[in-house]
């Protein structure tokens, strides 16, 4: 009777440990903390980034918004320099920030981070190429430092290589 009563404990358990366990509640605090893991103007932040957006579903107890319209109102590849995932990962700072009430303290470093991913994106150009990203990257750093959303014109993208090339000219000089 006892090793019946025990085989069938045994039984139980074994089908609890089975079964999903719900996921645990994530604080405030732990959310704050990912989102500061994420956000930063680091390689490594955005690499942590990267993998978080790759494996969602992963981090669903955190109920992040991944939600993304990319560079806004302004092209995701300006004169085909690659912001898409610049854009995503700043899109992520400023959706998830603003959901918890704290994006005013947060701002500026997801703006910071999102011009370090632009940087990164010139960084595979040279010469005049690499000084036209680099000036398109400032123009956006700027606009969203200024007016918190990306609304680049395409004249000022113009300007920005205009002046980019005229620099890049003049040191060849």
């Amino acid at each position: 009777m006892v090793k019946r009563a025990l085989t069938a404990a045994a039984l139980s358990f074994a089908a609890l440990l089975a079964s999903p366990l719900p996921a645990h509640a994530v604080t405030l605090e732990q959310k704050l903390a990912a989102l500061s893991t994420f956000t930063q103007p680091t390689a490594s932040s955005a690499a942590s980034w990267r993998s978080a957006w790759q494996d969602q579903a992963a981090w669903a107890a955190y109920a992040f918004d991944w939600s993304t319209d990319l560079c806004s109102s302004s092209p995701d590849q300006p004169l085909g320099f690659d912001f898409r995932m610049p854009c995503r990962r700043h899109d992520f700072g400023y959706r998830n920030y603003k959901a918890v009430n704290q994006f005013s303290g947060n701002k500026s470093h997801v703006d910071d981070g999102f011009y370090f991913d632009m940087r990164q994106v010139c960084a595979g150009y040279s010469g005049v190429s690499k000084s036209t990203c680099d000036g398109l990257a400032w123009t956006y750093y700027q606009a969203v430092k200024q007016f918190g959303a990306l609304n680049v014109t395409q004249d000022q993208i113009e300007r920005v290589q205009k002046d980019a090339q005229q620099a890049a000219k003049n040191a060849q000089e």
